[in-house]
């Protein structure tokens, strides 16, 4: 691989992925006919992808000998010595103020979120870490913080169990990772050597609390199909309808995060087909019951 091409993955744009959880208050804000909503999401999108580039190259930078414990993460650009930490370091930059540009042309409130992120990053890279449990909340905090700044690049509420629902189904994914980190890796000194939390999590532990946090986000997607805001917004509570999907997905994911058959949830989330086909339809269905929900809702009144 060339020298630019090291750097392209040093950045991960495969994970830029994540940030289409920005452009979410779009559809659930009923803004999906104004291209200047997408405009404006799509540009607070683009801030957190740059942001997120210069986190993991800070990550990287920081976990570059414990990554070399790793099955996968041995091959990194910095783990394998194919970029010099001087190298990352200028291109973090580089993130960094791509970022900022990009978030003080959308708002100022996308600005302050974006800016939020940052030091999120900077925390979770050398404080939160290497603290169990601190560890995961931060990465879900950092999504909330995402579907926040795209709900105020486009000046839309959104419902607080959407956040809810948000931030306990990245726990969950969260939790489902460092399960598979430690059956990718297997020993556990090797698991501790690569990830210092992974030596204070256990299976059991792990299962209990993807467990716990997945039954909690499909409850808040269920409370917040049946809410009256919701109902009065969209007109209807068909979002309900589509439990089959959102619990197969969810199953799907542990199912294969417990087994160790995709190296990160972003590996799964491009690969698995099941999983993708379950996604497409479950974001199909959502935008069918926003655009038409209240539409077949007063045909079948009429029916009766």
């Amino acid at each position: 691989m060339t020298a630019i091409g090291n750097l392209v993955q040093l950045a991960r744009p495969r994970h830029w992925i994540k940030n289409v959880v920005v452009l979410l208050p779009v559809v659930f804000g009923l803004r999906m006919a104004d291209p200047m909503a997408w405009l404006a999401a799509g540009g607070a999108a683009a801030a957190f992808c740059f942001a997120a580039s210069f986190g993991y190259i800070l990550n990287d930078m920081r976990d570059r000998q414990s990554d070399r414990s790793h099955p996968s993460k041995k091959d990194r650009p910095l783990a394998s010595g194919k970029v010099t930490i001087k190298s990352a370091a200028a291109e973090a930059v580089v993130f960094l103020v791509l970022s900022i540009a990009v978030a003080v042309i959308v708002s100022p409130l996308v600005l302050a979120f974006t800016a939020a992120y940052v030091l999120l990053q900077i925390c979770y890279t050398y404080l939160m870490k290497d603290k169990a449990l601190l560890d995961v909340i931060c990465i879900a905090i950092g999504f909330v913080l995402r579907a926040a700044a795209g709900a105020v690049a486009i000046q839309v509420a959104v419902s607080p169990w959407l956040f809810i629902c948000m931030f306990t189904t990245c726990l969950f994914m969260g939790f489902c990772k460092r399960y598979n980190e430690m059956v990718t890796i297997g020993d556990r000194v090797d698991a501790g050597n690569h990830r210092h939390t992974l030596v204070a999590y256990t299976p059991d532990l792990l299962t209990h609390l993807i467990t716990v946090s997945a039954g909690i986000a499909v409850a808040a997607f269920l409370f917040y199909g049946l809410t009256e805001s919701t109902v009065h917004q969209f007109g209807t509570n068909y979002f309900v309808y589509t439990l089959p999907l959102v619990v197969y997905a969810v199953f799907r994911f542990a199912m294969l995060s417990m087994k160790g058959c995709y190296a990160d949830p972003t590996d799964l989330i491009l690969r698995d087909r099941p999983f993708q086909i379950t996604a497409a339809l479950w974001m199909g269905s959502a935008v069918g019951i926003i655009m038409w929900g209240r539409h077949v809702a007063c045909w079948m009144d009429k029916l009766y």
